[in-house]
Parts: structure tokens; C-alpha cells; sequence
């Protein structure tokens, strides 16, 4: 399994996390539900997926 570190606003994180008690969910738990496509989209999590996925496309494309 990959390490993945985000640089967030404090926001962001209070909502998240807001989120994740409200639903009674871990943190991971909340952004991976959003990421699936949950009740409400986060514009900031799909971005966030879109960059990771280059990332690891780069990544994979070096590799060989």
C-alpha cells in the first residue's frame, strides 16, 4: 500500500472530519466515500484524485 500526504487547509479538514463524525466514519472512510460518489461531490477531492492518478500514470510510464 502506497503512503499518500496531503497538504490541506484547515477548512477543508474541519469539514471533512465534521463529515466523517456526523456519518460516523473514519477520515479515509469519508474521502473514499466521496471519491465513489456519495451524496455530495467534492470538486476538491476529485481534483485531488485526477492529480494522483497523473502521478502514478507517470510514475508507471518511468517505471518501464
Amino acid at each position: 500500500m502506497h503512503k499518500v500526504v496531503l497538504d490541506i487547509d484547515a477548512q477543508l479538514y474541519q469539514l471533512l472530519k465534521s463529515a466523517a463524525d456526523a456519518n460516523h466514519l473514519t477520515l479515509e472512510e469519508e474521502c473514499r466515500r466521496r471519491l465513489e460518489g456519495g451524496e455530495r461531490r467534492s470538486s476538491y477531492l476529485q481534483a485531488l484524485l485526477a492529480e494522483l492518478r497523473a502521478d502514478d500514470q507517470q510514475r508507471h510510464a518511468a517505471g518501464h
